[in-house]
């Protein structure tokens, strides 16, 4: 089992007020379509809050602004840190939404992006060099090696729990199958214990096994302290790690514009 670090007990890590979303329809002559009509929601240290809803309710859209790769029309994303500092990730700079992701927010989508051949193994592994930058002399040319051996042997680790063979460990995810590809996607998102985990589907295309291997992954992240927000449309996965559920208000049915 990896070793990773225990969190601090954050109480309130995520607050979410009036949060609204709209699409623009470029090729309906740049109508607005309303995805997040003001969203409230909190999210403690230690729980598991599942969105639920029907299809179009802007679940994934939500996770998304969560992250920051949405922006939002109004509202606040507030994240607290240990010094008790609120940061706004509706507000936050480009640069501030890569220093969270680095190490106070991960996320595990449907779909693994990763560099063409880099192995999966290092895609991985970058997670925790981002977060553990090497701290010596540039003459010394093997400090970043060791790093990077010593981050590669915690994936190993990972890999390992949630079954991926050995025999891709140096292949580019790219040509995996798709529950191979999500193995790593997975591995990416729980390598480093965050304040903040957000989960869009994360057993989608998993077998029996590797989805019990998750729902124990996500149990472990609650238990050191994240707020984990996710989206389980398997329901046997959802009631066995879910804190409770939120139902996403409903937009406005209509198009601006459009009747």
């Amino acid at each position: 089992m990896t070793e990773m670090t225990e969190l601090p007990n954050l109480e309130g890590t995520l607050r979410v007020r009036g949060v609204r979303k709209h699409f623009v329809l470029h090729l309906r002559d740049g109508r607005a379509l309303p995805v997040l009509h003001g969203v409230d929601l909190d999210a403690a240290a230690g729980e598991c809050v599942a969105l639920v809803g029907a299809s179009g309710r802007g679940k994934s859209t939500l996770i998304k602004c969560l992250y920051g790769n949405y922006g939002v029309d109004s509202g606040s994303i507030l994240l607290r840190g240990e010094d008790g500092e609120d940061v706004d990730i509706a507000r936050a700079t480009p640069q501030q939404v890569i220093a969270l992701r680095q190490r106070r927010i991960a996320y595990v989508s449907q779909f693994l992006r990763a560099l063409p051949r880099v192995p999966a193994i290092d895609v991985v592994a970058e997670r925790l060099l981002m977060a553990r930058p090497v701290e010596a002399d540039l003459a010394q040319a093997d400090a970043w090696q060791a790093a990077q051996e010593a981050a590669r042997e915690e994936v190993a680790l990972l890999f390992e729990r949630l079954n991926l063979p050995r025999a891709l460990w140096q292949l580019p995810p790219a040509t995996f199958s798709g529950g191979e590809q999500q193995r790593v996607n997975i591995a990416r998102g729980f390598i480093l214990p965050s304040e903040l985990l957000l989960l869009d589907e994360p057993t989608a295309s998993l077998d029996a096994a590797n989805r019990r291997v998750v729902v124990q992954l996500i149990h472990e992240a609650k238990a050191r302290g994240a707020a984990v927000i996710g989206i389980f449309h398997d329901e046997e996965v959802r009631d066995a790690v879910a804190t409770r559920c939120i139902d996403l208000p409903a937009a406005p049915v209509e198009i601006e514009g459009i009747q």
